[in-house]
C-alpha cells in the first residue's frame, strides 16, 4: 500500500480558455472541471485509477468538497477533521498549453500539527511507501516534513516505509538540511536549483548539468532523485547510475498534475519490480499522459505508453560542473 500525505489539499477548478488570456478583458471558458487536488491527493488519484492500493491522508471535514470528491472517485482516505474549509485553487489553461495558477493559502493548522503527524504515524506501518507531497498550510512549521519522517521511523522501526518527498521552498530546504535522509525526491529544475544552486534553464537544456546537480542532492542524504524537466523529459539518478528520458511530443492541454502523475508512474513501476530505466520510462509516460489530458485529470496506466520512451544512460564522464 502507498500512503500519501497532503497537508494542504485543495479543490482544483481548471478553466480552459479557447483563446489566449487577455488581462482586463471578459472571456468565456471552453470548459470547466473541478477535481480534488494537492500533490499527494493527485498521486493517490493516479494510483487508484491504475488499480494500485493507496490511502490519502489529509485534513478536512467529511463533508468538505475535497473529501466528497475523493469518495466519489473511489480514492480511499483518512481525514483529520477540522472546522475550516479546505482551499480552492483556480487554473487557467490556454490553447498553446500555457497554464496560470491562482492558489489560496489554505486553512491555519497550528492547532492540528501534532494530530496530523500522529495520524500519519498511525497508518504508516501498513505502507510500503510514504509520500509526503505539496506545500504546507499556514500554522505548520517549516520543519514539519522532517518531523514526520522522524516520528514515523521512531514509531515503525524496521517496519517503516520507504519515504518519497515532492515539495518545494522552505519546507523542502528544511527537510534536506535536517539530515534525516529520504529514499526518493521528485524535484523539478527550479526546486533542484533552490537547494544546490545552478541555473534551472541549464538543467532543462543539458542532462549532464542536471545530473551533476542531482548528485549534489544525493550527497545531502537523498537515495534516489527523480528530476522532472518539463517538456524536456526527466532524469533518474541513484546508486546504480544516471538515466535520461526525453519527453514524447504531445499536444499539451494542461500541465496541472503532470509531475504528480510522473511520481505515481515511478511508484507503480517500482512496486512492480521494474529496473531503473523502466521506472523512468513509466514516470515520463505518465507525466506526458497527464499533460495531454484537460484540467487536473490524471491518467491510468492503460493511458500511458512507456514502451515509446527512449531511456539513455548518462555516463559519469559526461557530467559537467555547476
Amino acid at each position: 500500500m502507498i500512503l500519501t500525505v497532503t497537508a494542504n489539499p485543495s479543490l482544483d477548478r481548471t478553466i480552459e480558455l479557447s483563446a489566449e488570456l487577455q488581462r482586463g478583458a471578459v472571456q468565456r471558458s471552453a470548459s470547466t472541471t473541478d477535481e480534488p487536488g494537492g500533490k499527494g491527493v493527485n498521486v493517490s488519484r493516479a494510483l487508484a485509477a491504475s488499480g494500485a492500493e493507496t490511502v490519502a491522508v489529509l485534513p478536512g471535514a467529511l463533508d468538505d468538497p475535497v473529501l466528497v470528491a475523493l469518495r466519489e472517485r473511489g480514492v480511499p482516505t483518512v481525514n483529520l477533521p477540522i472546522a475550516q474549509r479546505l482551499r480552492a485553487n483556480v487554473t487557467l489553461t490556454e490553447p498553446g498549453g500555457t497554464t496560470t495558477k491562482i492558489n489560496e493559502l489554505g486553512p491555519d493548522l497550528s492547532a492540528h500539527a501534532d494530530d496530523l503527524t500522529a495520524l500519519v504515524v498511525e497508518h504508516a506501518a501498513l505502507a510500503s511507501w510514504l509520500v509526503l507531497a505539496g506545500s504546507l498550510p499556514p500554522g505548520l512549521p517549516t520543519t514539519w516534513l522532517a518531523d514526520v519522517v522522524r516520528a514515523v521511523r521512531a514509531s515503525c522501526g524496521e517496519a517503516a516505509p520507504r519515504i518519497a518527498v515532492d515539495s518545494s521552498g522552505e519546507p523542502f530546504a528544511a527537510l534536506i538540511a535536517s539530515g534525516v535522509g529520504v529514499d526518493l525526491v521528485k524535484p523539478n529544475a527550479e526546486e533542484l536549483a533552490e537547494i544546490v544552486g545552478g541555473d534551472p534553464e541549464a538543467y532543462e537544456a543539458d542532462p549532464a548539468s542536471a545530473v551533476a546537480g542531482a548528485r549534489r542532492l544525493r550527497e545531502l542524504g537523498v537515495e534516489t532523485v527523480l528530476l522532472t524537466l518539463g517538456s524536456a523529459g526527466a532524469l533518474l539518478i541513484d546508486d546504480e547510475g544516471s538515466w535520461f528520458a526525453a519527453a514524447p511530443v504531445i499536444t499539451a492541454l494542461s500541465t496541472v498534475g503532470a509531475g504528480d502523475s510522473s511520481l505515481s508512474g515511478y511508484l507503480l513501476a517500482e512496486t512492480a519490480g521494474a529496473p531503473a530505466p523502466a521506472r523512468l520510462a513509466q514516470a515520463v509516460a505518465s507525466g506526458a499522459a497527464a499533460a495531454a489530458l484537460p484540467g487536473s485529470i490524471v491518467p491510468s496506466l492503460d493511458q500511458t505508453f512507456p514502451d515509446d520512451i527512449d531511456v539513455v544512460p548518462v555516463a559519469p564522464a559526461a557530467v559537467g560542473h555547476l
